[in-house]
């Protein structure tokens, strides 16, 4: 003998039902978190996407209500993450941006208008260019005073292309670093 079920019992809980009851208030919890209104109902929207593409979750024996603060809760917190690495992404880029400002203003300050003879101009640049590595300082030289292509000096000297500019990189790289106080005539001279 089947016993029946009481017709309480049968009755399913429809997706409609839910959205209706709970969407405004799931949207509020978000956004007490969340704090931008947009951003909550983002977050709650994709949640009830998901309950609607699992809708056969709404007939199974759990704790409804907790089963939507819960998911909530893990998408406010993965937003938050987000929002924070975003912001410390920013923030670092806008140090580095003040940085590189700072170094310039204090370039500009130090600089000696005096060094715009031209045996000073040729000395700096001569006792940075010594400073070079050999074959880097040659490569250099081919490329930026004797105005030589990449491909040119690869075929010259018998290397490849790549490494013409690698080295290139490296003169920058270090003539910045010899060079720092007198940037301004780096970027007359060299364009950097």
């Amino acid at each position: 003998m089947k016993i029946k079920a009481f017709p309480e019992q049968e009755k399913k809980i429809r997706f409609e039902d839910v959205y209706l009851s709970y969407f405004s208030k799931m949207k509020y919890f978000a956004k007490e978190y969340v704090i931008s209104e947009e951003d909550a109902e983002n977050i709650v929207q994709d949640v009830f996407v998901e309950l609607w593409e699992n809708k056969e979750m709404l007939n199974m024996h759990m704790n409804l209500i907790a089963y939507l603060f819960t998911t909530i809760k893990n998408k406010c917190l993965n937003h938050l993450r987000h929002k924070l690495v975003v912001q410390e992404t920013a923030n670092k880029l806008q140090e580095e941006y003040t940085i590189s400002l700072r170094m310039n203003l204090d370039s500009l300050e130090t600089f000696d208008n005096n060094l715009f003879s031209d045996q000073d101009i040729e000395k700096l640049i001569s006792r940075a260019l010594d400073a070079l590595p050999e074959k880097c300082r040659a490569i250099f030289i081919m490329s930026k005073i004797e105005g030589k292509k990449h491909n040119e000096i690869a075929q010259e000297l018998n290397i490849s292309i790549n490494t013409v500019g690698s080295q290139i990189g490296i003169a920058y790289k270090k003539l910045r670093t010899e060079l720092k106080d007198y940037l301004p005539i780096l970027l007359f001279l060299f364009s950097l």
